[in-house]
């Protein structure tokens, strides 16, 4: 796979029926993202006219905002654009798509993606990034990743692999640097960051519910799975308080 275009756009819209569950269970993103964003971008994100793209139920916009950006959310599915408004009132959310910007041109200091780049063709979402950055703009992709190197989550990881039938290598190759931009008009500096949330049982169990792979699964397999890696995570963690570590993954390129 040489581009970040979703393999089964079945996947790309399953989040919509799970909207709530994702805005409940999903993990955020640490201060230090941001802090890394304005140290990259060279410039602060207070006042900033921003833009997050496939924003979702507004994660990361919030957290946007909260840091005083001037943003915008850009969602192309209704029902996570619904749980989007409800969570976020006084933040404007348009419909769109990353291939396909609903924004002028040469508009924005900052366009942002938060675990969504890799639903765009970059053949249009480099050129649409390019188009709607001002001179001297960024661009910010960056996702969650389980941190492997700790034990009980890439034993979890690679029975999720198994259960969902991935590649190993899949979202490893879709993250990098020019896997983002095949045609090499960005030059993205990387950061990697890490960071730990503790969760109850259920609610780590519901944020993997939530993720793509599940939610377009046979209802009966997934909920096989999880009772089976409840039974697995109750021996790791038998308080019912699950640590869960991720490396932040940030790609962060200027439009020259």
């Amino acid at each position: 796979m040489t581009t970040t275009r979703p393999a089964d756009p079945a996947r790309a819209h399953s989040f919509n029926a799970a909207a709530a569950q994702y805005a409940a269970n999903r993990p955020t993103y640490p201060p230090a993202l941001f802090d890394t964003i304005e140290q990259a971008a060279d410039r602060p994100l207070t006042g900033a006219r921003a833009a997050d793209v496939g924003a979702g139920t507004g994660i990361s916009t919030g957290l946007l905002h909260a840091r005083g950006a001037d943003v915008l959310a850009v969602e192309p599915g209704a029902g996570m654009a619904a749980e989007f408004r409800r969570g976020n009132p006084d933040i404007p959310l348009v419909r769109g798509n990353g291939n396909a910007l609903p924004l002028a041109d040469a508009t924005l200091d900052l366009l942002t993606y938060a675990q969504s780049w890799h639903w765009t063709d970059p053949a249009h979402s480099v050129p649409e990034a390019l188009r709607v950055l001002r001179p001297g703009g960024a661009l910010a992709l960056w996702w969650n990743i389980s941190a492997l190197d700790v034990e009980w989550v890439a034993e979890s990881s690679e029975r999720v692999r198994r259960a969902a039938g991935m590649d190993s290598r899949q979202a490893d190759r879709e993250r990098r640097a020019d896997a983002a931009d095949p045609s090499g008009r960005l030059d993205f500096t990387r950061h990697k960051l890490r960071w730990s949330r503790r969760v109850p049982l259920d609610t780590h169990l519901a944020n993997l519910g939530s993720h793509s792979h599940f939610l377009v699964m046979d209802a009966a397999a997934r909920d096989a799975f999880l009772t089976e890696e409840r039974t697995h995570l109750q021996q790791v963690f038998p308080d019912g308080v699950v640590e869960e570590t991720y490396d932040v993954l940030l790609l962060v390129a200027g439009k020259r």
